[in-house]
């Protein structure tokens, strides 16, 4: 059977910190190789306890006891495109001179597979295929991920890569190696059962700090700013006792204390997933700490859900509200409203978090909207008690808001996904810019400091 090489390719952006971050589409393609009897090999360009890194001048970055941290960094020239932004843009992961060592060990690869993310994160993708093009020019080299489905055409056009995939690539990959090799699929995963899919191949990570987790795929709610409804068609599950099986597998085998949840609708339907899936890793003894980087929706909590959360572990939790404007809700898709916080914010406090624990994402430089709405809502959710925390807003192409923010965008965000790249702040306008927003981040600052100096 073939030799099939994984990359997971570098970040070139302004600024990046690993918030529990894995190429999980990529290792559940190699789970899926390996049960068709391929051989796997993994080069992680975001490694940060990769042992050839110089330790001068970057030390090891700055883990913690989580499993998030910091990447290693070196700062490089910034697009063209993006120099009218001042600020150091780096290659955050391993030196390209280590890059290329590792793939010279691997010569004998038949194909590879490297993933992306962020579309405006391209820089680092054809950076990294233009090097394997240079070292194993033979080897055909296939893209996926959301970069190549969001901006397929631009992938096609410019990334290098001899195929590129949109969408999931379980099914797509096994008829390339058909196609390429003659190679019959001894074992296809039913689409329909996502526990059908054999565990990602997390053991291929140097040091498994944490493991990423998925309870379901898509969403169902369909917000005018997210891609989840392009990504994937339709809203699935997993059975919460199969996911706990796979909790205890992780932990049991390898030692994992900490998981991170990567879906959205988490907490949706709580008695159809969390709540049977708690229970079963309280029945089963299981000692967990779990972290929710993404926005949970916020609407199911109650009193019994803030409980079961506070005591099986959750640790790091973040919910999307967006903003505290009332037509903007509505307009934006309808999944939270102002009481609806309120409430959540204080079942959870009442279970036992405090006001630093629980984050409320809020999305600003929304085309259309104001620096006085996003203050409102940062003032909103400190009065109901807990901690706002802004998130920029990046365009994607196929959403609702796209067009929107086509017509009110000053750089040609159609033509190029490097103007996507949320520091540019890509739909600011007169009532809200870069000036702004500096003002309302130095606001949520210095009342962070005036706080901690109470303490």
């Amino acid at each position: 059977m073939s030799k099939i090489l994984l990359i997971n390719p570098w970040i070139y952006d302004f600024a990046a910190y690993d918030f529990w971050l894995k190429p999980l589409g990529l290792l559940y393609l190699g789970g899926l190789l390996r049960q068709n009897g391929h051989r796997i090999h993994f080069i992680d360009c975001l490694d940060p306890y990769h042992p050839a890194m110089p330790e001068q001048p970057r030390r090891q970055p700055m883990r913690h006891a989580y499993g998030d941290g910091k990447f290693f960094r070196q700062i490089i020239p910034a697009p063209a495109s993006l120099n009218m932004i001042d600020r150091h843009y780096c290659r955050y992961g391993i030196l390209p001179k280590i890059f290329k060592d590792e793939l010279k060990a691997h010569r004998d690869a038949d194909l590879i597979l490297i993933t992306s993310m962020m579309t405006y994160w391209y820089p680092g993708v054809f950076e990294a295929i233009k090097i394997i093009k240079e070292v194993l020019p033979s080897v055909p080299v296939v893209l996926g991920g959301k970069y190549a489905t969001l901006c397929h055409d631009h992938a096609v056009s410019f990334s290098g890569a001899d195929y590129v995939i949109a969408g999931s690539g379980e099914k797509q990959v096994l008829q390339l190696l058909q196609k390429l090799f003659n190679e019959e699929p001894a074992w296809i995963p039913d689409e329909n059962d996502l526990d059908s899919l054999p565990y990602p191949a997390l053991d291929l990570i140097r040091k498994m700090e944490q493991v990423p987790l998925i309870t379901s795929i898509g969403c169902p709610y369909r917000c005018s700013y997210c891609s989840s409804p392009i990504l994937y068609d339709k809203f699935q599950r997993r059975d919460p006792l199969k996911v706990v099986d796979e909790i205890q597998y992780w932990q049991t085998q390898h030692g994992v204390v900490n998981f991170s949840f990567y879906d959205d609708a988490l907490l949706v339907k709580p008695g159809e997933m969390i709540i049977p899936m708690l229970k079963e890793v309280k029945k089963r003894n299981l000692s967990c700490q779990f972290h929710c980087p993404n926005g949970l929706h916020l609407r199911e909590i109650n009193e019994e859900l803030s409980v079961l959360l506070y005591s099986s572990g959750f640790k790091t939790i973040r919910f999307g509200f967006e903003t505290a404007d009332l037509e903007r809700q509505l307009k934006t898709g309808g999944k939270v409203k102002n009481e609806e916080l309120s409430r959540a914010v204080s079942h959870l406090k009442n279970a036992g978090y405090k006001t630093a624990d629980i984050g409320i994402y809020l999305l600003c430089g929304i085309p259309g909207q104001s620096a006085e709405e996003v203050e409102g809502s940062i003032d909103f959710v400190r009065a109901c008690g807990a901690k706002p925390v802004l998130a920029e807003y990046s365009p994607i192409p196929g959403t609702k808001m796209w067009n929107e923010a086509v017509a009110c965008s000053p750089f040609d965000i159609q033509e190029d996904p490097i103007y996507h790249n949320n520091s540019l702040l890509p739909c600011q306008s007169a009532d809200f810019g870069p000036a702004a927003y500096a003002e309302l981040k130095k606001k949520l600052k210095n009342n962070y400091r005036t706080k901690q100096a109470a303490l």
